[in-house]
């Protein structure tokens, strides 16, 4: 069960039919891709991790009651805790794009 809500709108707007097409392989393997030039912004339902597999991604967390926002750059086999409630933007930081994983703290 995904513990983020993913508040970019590229796939919702697509069919059914499309959106599984549209679905790279490695989501279907248990990781997700963002292109290169992508940029989205997910929303932890309860405590997360973030786990760079390929990459490197640019993350920009909303601040908070404890500190402002600062930016985060995570390459392959970093990764970055996410409380719940808390959003984050995250974009690959270069032209390769990234691959990544989401899961339950």
């Amino acid at each position: 069960m995904s513990t983020a809500v993913c508040t970019n709108e590229s796939l919702a707007s697509l069919s059914r039919a499309n959106r599984t097409a549209a679905i790279p392989p490695a989501v279907r393997r248990g990781a997700w891709q963002i292109a290169p030039g992508e940029a989205m912004s997910l929303k932890a339902r309860s405590a997360s991790v973030l786990r760079v597999k390929q990459g490197r991604v640019w993350i920009t967390p909303d601040a908070t009651a404890h500190g402002p926002s600062e930016d985060i750059v995570l390459a392959p086999g970093e990764s970055l805790t996410v409380a719940a409630g808390q959003r984050i933007v995250m974009e690959a930081w270069d032209g390769y794009g990234a691959t990544y994983v989401w899961d339950p703290v």
